[in-house]
């Protein structure tokens, strides 16, 4: 392995990785400020948040086909600028209208960050040294709702709520500067397999033509569909628990204590999957992790189902075994979904995060709208069918995994 390969640009990669969820939990806790600041309601602050993540969707099928034609470095640099732009707008807003269009423009430029540092480590490394960088970054990415909050509080309370889009500024900035300075080419020795590869794989297509082959993979969908599931089982808790811990008398302090322990056990997954990589295939580690997030979600359903619960704890220890499940399947998953696409892997990259996103986006508004007459069911309910998912599309990948096993494995 050449010395170009091993020297990997941690920090730079985890900046990239961590911006689109820095943008959307560190003005969190300044919700009510702003609100009052520009004279509008919580429903109208609300859709800050949800146009945020409509634009992160849009945006993730766009750059994949824009970094094939004009380079990575070219769309990474010029969506990180968008970025920037857009936290500026935010930052002046006097209006909740120039809020929402700051947002808007905010969100399509970080999700370029996600597509062009993921189809980078595709393309950079090998698949074995690929697998490492992702179990590496991806649990950092559990840091940021457990501390950007907690920035953006810092700022709002000394600087005023503006200073928390300015912060944003500063880091999109710094990843701008950094990231004219990293080398994007392919290493000789990877670029001599890319050719090795099927005609199917190599030869040029526009952007329809090629997520039309990359969605014809089995391989792709099922990684694709096991880590858009796992995602939405985690964001269903997200959504539903505040509910859930309000209902049983929990403080507000309660609630945001709640997402350290699992934040810990997402970590914990991501860098034992690390670790095993060194000894073992992914193939081989992922059957065990598929169980694992299996069992969970499936004796969090029982819990909820079989009692009245007057306390979170049962189901916020079952919930960090899921959360160090899912630490451990994402970069297995999404460094499989990526492999056989070298090529395109900026398109596959955008495919699978806009997938993944939409699985989200419909978790969290199935548990929006059932939470408040059902409740903690309702939020495991939500989360019980992401296992399902996960269960229907292991088999397209290596050996099936189903309820009846995991149950066995109890």
């Amino acid at each position: 392995m050449t010395k170009e390969k091993i020297v990997i640009p941690y920090i730079w990669l985890a900046g990239l990785s961590m911006l689109g969820f820095l943008a959307t939990d560190m003005y969190l806790p300044a919700f009510d400020i702003i609100r009052q600041d520009l004279n509008t309601s919580e429903l109208l602050i609300g859709w800050s948040l949800a146009i945020f993540l409509f634009g992160m969707a849009c945006g993730q099928l766009v750059y994949g086909p824009l970094a094939k034609q004009f380079g990575k470095k070219t769309v990474l640099c010029s969506s990180l600028i968008i970025f920037s732009i857009g936290s500026i707008i935010c930052a002046f807003s006097s209006s909740i209208e120039i809020l929402l269009f700051g947002r808007f423009i905010q969100a399509v430029g970080a999700c370029g960050s996600t597509i062009i540092w993921q189809s980078f480590v595709i393309e950079k490394y090998d698949s074995k040294t690929s697998q490492r960088v992702f179990a590496t970054v991806m649990p950092l990415v559990a840091l940021s709702p457990a501390l950007a909050p907690l920035l953006g509080t810092v700022l709002e309370s000394h600087f005023g709520w503006q200073s928390i889009f300015y912060t944003l500024v500063a880091i999109g900035a710094t990843l701008i500067i950094r990231s004219s300075f990293i080398n994007f080419s392919t290493p000789k020795d990877l670029a001599f397999q890319q050719a090795e590869l099927p005609l199917a794989d190599t030869k040029p297509l526009n952007a329809l033509q090629s997520y039309k082959t990359i969605l014809k993979s089995k391989k792709f969908t099922g990684n694709m569909l096991i880590y858009a599931a796992c995602s939405a089982a985690f964001f269903a808790w997200l959504t539903g628990s505040p509910f859930v811990m309000t209902a049983m008398g929990y403080s507000g302090a309660d609630i945001g204590l709640s997402y350290v322990p699992q934040t810990i056990a997402f970590i914990i997954g991501g860098y034992t999957c690390r670790v095993l990589l060194n000894k073992y295939e992914g193939t081989q580690i992922l059957p065990w992790l598929v169980k694992l997030f299996i069992i969970s979600v499936l004796l969090m359903f029982i819990t909820a189902m079989s009692h009245t619960a007057t306390s979170i704890v049962p189901e916020l220890g079952l919930m960090c075994f899921m959360a160090m499940a899912n630490g451990a399947i994402y970069p297995i998953v999404a460094n499989n979904a990526l492999s056989d696409f070298r090529e395109h892997c900026a398109s596959a990259a955008g495919l699978m995060n806009f997938l993944q996103m939409m699985f989200c986006v419909v978790a969290s508004a199935l548990v929006s709208t059932f939470i408040s007459d059902y409740g903690l069911v309702a939020m495991t309910t939500v989360m019980f069918i992401q296992a399902l998912v996960v269960v229907f599309s292991y088999p397209l990948i290596g050996q099936k995994v189903t309820l009846e096993q995991a149950a066995e494995a109890t």
